[in-house]
């Protein structure tokens, strides 16, 4: 039996969540996110909160500043 290449699956998340990283200023973190990046909230203060506005799960709660970023595929 063969095995079937699908050209437009793709692995990669459709958005990633970007956070301040210990290595300092210039570093970041990511984080892949299951939806696109309108699809979440982010809530600025002295935790900054990401929350999926279809499920209502908080996705990061920390420190800041924080963003959405869509993939480039």
């Amino acid at each position: 039996m063969s095995e079937t290449l699908d050209l437009f699956a793709s692995d990669r998340s459709p958005a990633v969540l970007r956070t301040p990283s210990w290595l300092g200023r210039d570093f970041h973190e990511e984080i892949e996110l299951d939806f696109e990046p309108g699809d979440y909230k982010i809530t600025p203060g002295d935790r900054w909160t990401v929350i999926a506005l279809n499920t209502g799960q908080t996705v990061y709660s920390g420190i800041g500043p924080v963003e959405i970023v869509r993939v480039k595929a």
